[in-house]
């Protein structure tokens, strides 16, 4: 059992400082993060799938939904016109093909993630049909599946293809149960349809189910989060990722549907992050982070925190040992040592690249040493609450990490620094202290709570 764990197991109350959380920062599922891409050289990508070697992990990003929510941040769009899904699909399958052809034989497919938007905006026989696309041109080795799903849209024919492939893992956008809340972000399902979906993937041989849930929703109330917590942990969810929403209309523009001025304050987020940990921490739960969690015994993501090797990739946290992540489809990254490389965020162009033979990849960021040394310091902060640093690294910090010293919130003995269990919720910002990017930008991210 890792120190961080047994941390979780006797955490105190946490006391919330305004001051420490007012600054937003990344959820860094990567170092450096998307905000600091810039436009690359195809050739590099081309490059770092040649050279890709052993087990690796595949992302294929569909991004549609049959009705879109008021909060999402996501690369999506609806799902209405049979002709643009088909076109996509196409230049899906296309960029398959060009992949396959870069990678050596020595590259086996371990794992495989459907994401989007909603995987399920596509109709069952054309992902049987992707399915099929990745087995036949790919090295796959018995791979672990995972899918999300958009329970509104969820169907028996959906369920049966997710039985005949062998899918292990789904998540499911849950969010929240309140009628009142569910209005206020357009994203009305009844508690019947999230249990008819949970019942169609435990009967297609689901064994890790995992619920998306938000807080800090407009007119969102404590009692409301509860009533969620509950009714997920009653229906037998694996995992549950407690998201906080980040309200940046500036940036979403679909998010001026949302009145900003029913939203809970800092305050009231920091309370609702907290009861949603303390709920899951005292029935049955294995806390992952300050917003994540998972069954003990048999979730592998459980087990993961537990022995040290949980990891974070652009999936959030996870127990791929992997180092190199395939990105498939429109704004799909690929996460390599020495490389992060995003494909064309829009759908169009991103047709039009992968269907004239073109890796649709054209922006990332080169890492050099400075910035994978940084990233293994913020991802064991971030994974096992402690991370060891090097002189300069520990001087550069100093300052930043003074306020989280002085109030007991995380602590320094010799080369390594700890993540205190009060200073669970201030993880992110402690760890945006060894970014090198962030320090001057003036970019916008979400609340750290």
């Amino acid at each position: 059992m890792t120190r961080m764990v047994r941390a979780f197991k006797k955490a105190r109350m946490w006391t919330y400082y305004p001051d420490l959380l007012a600054r937003p920062v990344p959820r860094y599922t990567s170092y450096p993060t998307a905000a600091e891409f810039g436009d690359i050289d195809t050739g590099l990508y081309r490059q770092a799938l040649s050279g890709a070697g052993g087990d690796i992990s595949l992302y294929v990003h569909i991004p549609f939904c049959e009705k879109i929510c008021y909060y999402c941040g996501c690369n999506t769009a609806a799902s209405g016109r049979r002709q643009r899904l088909e076109t996509y699909l196409a230049a899906l399958h296309r960029e398959i093909e060009l992949v396959a052809a870069l990678l050596p034989d020595s590259a086996r497919i371990a794992r495989v993630a459907f994401g989007g938007g909603s995987p399920n905006a596509i109709e069952p026989g054309d992902f049987q049909r992707l399915v099929d696309s990745l087995l036949a041109n790919l090295h796959v080795s018995n791979p672990t599946f995972s899918i999300e799903f958009d329970p509104r849209t969820m169907t028996r024919e959906w369920a049966d293809v997710i039985g005949q492939v062998g899918i292990e893992r789904a998540s499911l956008g849950v969010q929240t149960f309140s009628a009142q809340c569910q209005e206020a972000i357009g994203r009305v399902q009844s508690e019947d349809c999230i249990v008819q979906t949970v019942d169609w993937l435990r009967g297609a041989g689901v064994t890790s189910l995992n619920f998306d849930l938000m807080y800090g929703l407009p007119g969102q109330t404590m009692h409301d989060l509860e009533d969620s917590l509950q009714r997920t942990r009653v229906l037998g969810a694996d995992r549950v990722a407690l998201f906080g929403y980040a309200h940046v209309p500036h940036m979403v523009p679909r998010q001026r549907v949302i009145d900003g001025s029913n939203l809970p304050d800092q305050r009231e987020r920091f309370a609702m992050a907290q009861m949603g940990y303390a709920y899951f921490a005292t029935h049955g739960y294995t806390p992952i982070g300050f917003d994540h969690f998972a069954k003990p015994g048999g979730d592998p993501l459980a087990r993961a925190a537990l022995d040290g090797t949980l990891r974070r990739n652009f999936q959030g946290f996870t127990d791929d040992p992997s180092d190199i992540l395939i990105g498939l489809g429109a704004s799909a990254i690929s996460s390599f040592p020495q490389l992060l490389a995003q494909n064309e965020k829009n759908s169009g162009r991103y047709r039009m690249l992968s269907s004239q033979g073109h890796l649709p990849a054209g922006r990332g960021i080169v890492r050099n040493p400075d910035d994978r040394y940084r990233a293994a310091v913020i991802e064991r902060l971030l994974c096992q609450g402690r991370a060891q640093l090097g002189a300069c690294l520990m001087r550069e910090a100093n300052e930043t990490l003074r306020p989280f010293l002085e109030r007991g919130l995380a602590s320094i003995d010799g080369q390594w620094l700890t993540i205190c269990p009060e200073g669970l919720p201030y993880a992110r910002t402690i760890a945006a202290a060894f970014d090198a990017y962030r320090q001057p930008s003036a970019r916008q991210f979400s609340s750290a709570v």
